[in-house]
């Protein structure tokens, strides 16, 4: 893999045009098979690849894992089938019994044998273990470029150039059904999954399905601009996903023979296409050198990326808006680009958990804190470390540069505050006086004031100038994780293990409003550029985005994976975005949009490990939702209305891009996307925190050392054979 790319359509670069492509059994492996003659096998949980298979010189034109998972199958431009090891990447067999190139390959549901069509008009059956030659049928006028077995493994469907699809008795070698009905060459060729229905792909440009009980077309499919190059259904049979040289993935409903989604991104014709065996995905493959992963549900890109391998417990956002820095208990810091998504730089170093990660004012320069008691200065364009910062006798929990001045100040679990030179990392002074370890740490806009948080439940004012105490903030009961300045300075946010956040007048140090609303600790807060709006991230495994003027909760976007430790803002001429990292190894990019009173998030990009789901996600009262929307979402982990009113429904599919449209609409209550954003009437703020069951100090404790651990008849004849010459030239 050349890399993983992000933006309004995420993909995988794989440096080659992407001809074949199938997923392993269990859904733990994805191949692909490229022009340059390699079969590039990835893992699905982090899209790292596992082997790269070198020794087919020509065009992979297919590729297919045995039912087992065991063996990988591939047919070649280079007139060869081979045989591979998935374990060791290895190449068990060379098949070389076809006199001209090999088009397609098919496995036997039963593992038994496995089938390969050629340019030689021949398809052959052959015993894997062995690697001879079973059976040759014969019959096709043209090369043959597709091939499938029926799922009990009785028969095989053929798709040729010569225009026709041909049914044949594996038993026998006899053709026992020829369909003719396309006008031209006859590229993709499915069975549903109940075997009483073929559909084949054409460069006709039609999808036809055919009934296998009487041979007839049942329906014709149009839409496609160009050639239909693959078609695939789903594990259920209810929807087929096509491709087309037109650079469009089509995904139709069976029942209604309509199209329910046009999948856009690929910037070249589509060659290829596989469904995940959980039925929740398809990747599609083409001659942009890339693959495409789709959300089957809402036919939107899958956001994938093999980013931080374990928990993100910070993110931040450089000055000028165009990169976002994340760090987490893989003991990295990763630089993103802001706009796209894309992972620029990997920053390692520390060598353990880096909790906090800042930008310098000037935007060329990061700092870091870590569990290993160090903070460390970066330079942006090298990446390389300028200086390691010691002196603290424990973790540090948070650094902040200041905004004016070259100083740099970290907050550590030994109680104190250390101040730095932030360019040649000399040391400047402490600040005592926390009785217990200091969570939190920030300068205000002028540089002239510090406030820290502390596990003693207080939030100090600090003269930077003095180095003194100025004021002593008390109100919340327990541990204070965070605190940060307003952007105009005149106000404080303070989050708390108490289950709230909390305003403070930096004045007079009174507390003007507690935000209350999340069910578990607040470990982090952030304002938004213009200060109108904070947002929180919680233990509870949500984000809240609270307005700052009234205390009321504008909207939540739920359903993380984990406990959400960063959140940071970035401005846009048009809106708001915020950046999410969690500890299931995410992070995400919402937009945030004010208008009319409302407050709306969508999800932007993503850098997750997992897939997006709406686990949990209550649409008990969502409105605007039809049975089947309920139905559907409650597939994908939503909870409700009870499942048995909704059984027929669910055998259909209905145009999802409405269920989004009414998502969206406002409501009092708005299910979207995993995590998923809820727009929630608004209640009047609390001015005490919540009371919190159980001893908080003993699980912070236990958390702090798990931390450690953890895509007529020759004239008809020179018609096919000319235009198959110009499509591969225009190819």
């Amino acid at each position: 893999m050349t890399g993983v790319q992000f933006g309004e359509h995420p993909y995988l670069a794989v440096g080659s045009v992407v001809w074949s492509c199938a997923y392993s059994p269990d859904g733990k492996s994805f191949a692909v098979g490229l022009e340059n003659g390699d079969i590039q096998v990835y893992s699905t949980s982090n899209w790292e690849t596992v082997h790269t298979l070198y020794g087919h010189d020509n065009q992979v034109r297919g590729v297919v894992f045995s039912p087992d998972g065991k063996l990988i199958a591939s047919g070649c431009f280079d007139k060869t089938a081979r045989i591979w090891s998935m374990e060791s990447g290895v190449c068990q067999r060379i098949l070389t019994d076809h006199t001209d190139l090999v088009l397609c390959v098919a496995y036997s549901p039963h593992g038994d044998q496995f089938a390969s069509g050629s340019s030689d008009k021949t398809i052959r059956l052959w015993d894997p273990a062995t690697g001879n030659c079973l059976q040759i049928l014969s019959g096709h006028e043209d090369a043959i470029g597709c091939l499938a077995y029926s799922p009990n493994g009785e028969q095989i469907a053929s798709g040729s150039d010569d225009f026709t699809v041909r049914l044949w008795n594996v038993a026998t070698g006899e053709c026992s059904r020829v369909l003719d009905g396309h006008s031209d060459e006859v590229w993709g060729i499915a069975f549903s999954p109940q075997g009483g229905q073929v559909a084949s792909s054409s460069a006709d440009k039609t999808l036809r399905l055919w009934d296998m009980g009487s041979g007839n077309c049942c329906h014709i499919l149009e839409g496609h601009s160009a050639g239909v190059t693959r078609a695939v259904y789903s594990p259920k049979g209810d929807q087929i996903f096509s491709t087309s040289s037109d650079g469009i993935v089509r995904a139709w409903d069976v029942k209604s023979r309509t199209c329910h989604h046009t999948l856009t991104g690929h910037e070249s014709g589509v060659f290829c296409i596989a469904y995940s065996p959980k039925g929740d995905m398809v990747a599609s493959g083409g001659g942009d050198n890339t693959v495409r992963l789709w959300d089957v549900l809402f036919g939107e890109s899958r956001y994938i990326s093999s980013g931080h391998s374990s928990s993100v417990q910070d993110v931040k956002c450089s000055p000028n808006g165009k990169l976002i820095a994340s760090c987490g208990m893989d003991a990295t810091i990763r630089l993103w680009d802001a706009e796209t998504g894309a992972c620029l730089r990997t920053l390692s170093g520390h060598s353990n958990t880096v909790f906090r990660v800042a930008f310098s004012p000037h935007g060329n320069q990061i700092g870091s804190g870590s569990f290993d008691k160090t903070v460390r200065l970066w330079d942006i364009d090298t990446g390389t470390c300028q200086h390691i910062l010691t002196g603290h006798t424990n973790t540090i929990w948070d650094i902040a540069f200041s905004p004016l001045q070259d100083q740099l100040a970290s907050a550590s679990e030994d109680k104190t505050v250390q101040l730095w030179n932030a360019t040649t990392g000399e040391h400047c002074g402490t600040l005592n006086g926390h009785t217990d370890g200091v969570k939190g740490v920030a300068y205000s806009p002028d540089s002239s004031i510090i406030a820290t948080g502390s596990k003693d439940g207080t939030v100090r004012l600090w003269n930077v100038r003095a180095m003194a105490c100025t004021n002593i903030l008390i109100g919340h009961y327990r541990w204070v994780h965070d605190v940060v300045f307003s952007p105009g300075g005149d106000q404080l946010a303070s989050a708390s293990d108490g289950m709230t956040a909390r305003l403070w007048s930096v004045a007079t140090g009174e507390c003007r409003l507690t935000l209350t609303g999340h069910d578990h600790a607040v470990g982090r807060a952030a304002y938004s550029p213009k200060g109108d709006l904070l947002a929180s991230g919680s233990w509870d495994k949500t984000v809240r985005v609270w307005d700052v003027a009234s205390g009321q909760c504008r909207a939540v976007i739920e359903n993380f994976q984990g406990t959400v430790f960063g959140v940071a803002w970035i401005s846009s001429p048009d809106a708001n975005f915020l950046i999410t990292g969690c500890e299931d190894g995410s992070v995400l990019k919402w937009q945030v949009i004010e208008e009319e009173g409302q407050c709306h998030v969508k999800l932007s990009w993503g850098a997750v490990k997992g897939s997006l789901t709406v686990t949990g996600a209550s649409i008990q009262n969502a409105r605007g939702l039809t049975s089947l929307n309920k139905q559907l979402l409650k597939q994908r982990g939503a909870v409700g209305e009870p499942e048995n009113l909704f059984r027929e429904a669910s055998k259909k599919l209905i145009t999802m891009s409405s269920v989004i449209s009414q998502m969206r609409q406002p409501t009092d209550r708005m299910v979207q996307g995993s995590p998923s954003v809820t727009q929630i009437s608004e209640e009047p703020p609390q001015q005490q925190d919540k009371q919190q069951d159980g001893n908080q100090d003993e699980q912070q404790d236990e958390q702090q050392d798990e931390w450690q651990d953890e895509q007529q008849v020759n004239s008809k004849r020179y018609r096919k054979r000319y235009r198959r010459i110009v499509r591969r030239v225009r190819r």
